[in-house]
């Protein structure tokens, strides 16, 4: 028997707001995340903004030890955490700590520390003299552990890695543990701390990202025909994955279920995706039909859609043969225009958003998109500039990433 999976318990720190309120506010408002770096200088980089953490203060959250012994990503998933754990507000004295576990993600892990340990040691005597907390920090997978081990979960514990594709990843693999009754409750997301001086100098030189330095806010523009890169983000998304009966019983609040996800690869390319979109589009299909729905059940989807030239036209092929001659009613708005673009931690806030947009009714934005590319269809309805009310009762969200990771999720309310 398989168990049905819900959504109790939600966190966000992101470049549009410390918690879940004020993001989805500025996202439904169409704000912009993005400005000029303020962590380093990058007047000599080829892109020179980003959506950072505003008024980020860790010491705010989190206590001088913890700080000392974390880098800036599993801060960020500390906190995140913290708040679904609050929002969900189930109670793990009533629970066998080892049915609650943590499925976390992130791409690219303590870039931080590793740049800083690194330089250190290059402007050093010729003595290594390396911090203790260096490895640590640094490995993807302590954001996991750090969780489990501030809150005393004792269940299911691992980090996912598959680039922009990554809190699908970890979220997908939460539901299909909770499915099998491997776990009551486990708390998923992603984390991304990679505006650091190599981390944004390594995605520059592969040209993928925006050069409107001169115009930060109105830089990440997709499906525009002006669209020449994406716009690097940070920050969190949490949220608490739990079996639906021992969410009834214990009275709490429902967001959604999660009723498909599914991940395919591309095989074709290390950074680029299929022209074609084949991957992307079975890994709609698979979600789909792990869901028992299709195309004309879904009312809403926030795609991967980055604003890169030929990223955007290859998930457009995708869903365009998705739909295919049938009418939908279908509306699709890509949030990273407002938030940029928050790698291994994308899938997990706009996971937050197709929820919230269930609950409320309400399609955010794609913002700055003037001139759609005309080789996008017209079946496509993108809710562009200002959100639109519309019941939502179904929402899919797509993230890819480098080396063809195709990963898909499908919310119904409940």
């Amino acid at each position: 028997m398989l168990h049905r999976v819900v959504i109790t318990g939600m966190g966000a720190l992101t470049p549009l707001g410390h918690d879940v309120p004020t993001f989805w506010q500025n996202v439904v408002a169409g704000q912009s995340g993005a400005a000029r770096i303020t962590r380093f200088d990058a007047s000599l980089f080829r892109t020179q903004f980003a959506c950072e953490l505003k008024n980020y203060t860790a010491s705010a959250y989190l206590s001088h030890q913890d700080i000392k012994r974390t880098d800036r990503f599993t801060q960020y998933a500390l906190i995140a955490a913290d708040q679904a754990i609050a929002d969900s507000g189930f109670d793990l004295g009533q629970m066998d700590p080892f049915d609650v576990g943590v499925i976390w993600g992130s791409g690219q892990g303590g870039m931080d520390v590793f740049e800083e340990q690194v330089s250190e040691y290059v402007r050093g005597d010729g003595h290594p003299r390396f911090s203790p907390f260096f490895v640590p920090k640094l490995i993807i997978n302590m954001a996991s552990g750090m969780i489990s081990i501030r809150h005393g979960y004792m269940g299911i514990n691992y980090t996912t890695v598959s680039a922009c594709a990554t809190s699908n990843t970890a979220l997908m693999d939460a539901f299909t543990y909770i499915r099998l009754g491997k776990a009551k409750i486990i708390i998923s997301g992603g984390s991304e701390a990679p505006i650091t001086p190599a981390s944004f100098g390594g995605f520059s030189a592969l040209k993928a990202m925006s050069t409107r330095n001169d115009d930060p806010t109105r830089a990440c523009r997709p499906f525009d025909t002006g669209r020449d890169g994406f716009v690097m983000g940070e920050g969190a998304g949490a949220l608490v994955l739990e079996e639906y009966e021992h969410a009834v019983q214990r009275g709490a609040t429902i967001y959604g279920e999660l009723v498909g996800a599914a991940m395919t690869a591309d095989a074709y390319h290390m950074t680029a995706t299929h022209p074609e979109g084949i991957g992307a589009l079975k890994s709609m299909q698979l979600a789909l039909s792990e869901a028992r729905l299709t195309i004309a059940d879904l009312d809403y989807l926030n795609p991967h859609a980055t604003s890169t030239p030929v990223g955007d036209l290859s998930e457009v092929n995708a869903i365009s043969n998705l739909i295919g001659h049938q009418p939908t009613r279908m509306r699709m708005s890509a949030t990273k225009s407002t938030t940029g673009h928050l790698l291994g931690a994308a899938g997990a806030i706009e996971a937050i958003i197709c929820l919230l947009s269930m609950r409320d009714g309400i399609i955010p934005p794609t913002i700055n998109t003037t001139q759609v590319d005309p080789l996008i269809p017209d079946t496509l309805q993108i809710v562009l500039n200002e959100a639109i009310q519309m019941p939502v009762q179904t929402a899919m969200s797509n993230t890819f990433g480098f080396g063809g990771h195709n990963s898909t999720l499908v919310f119904q309310k409940v």
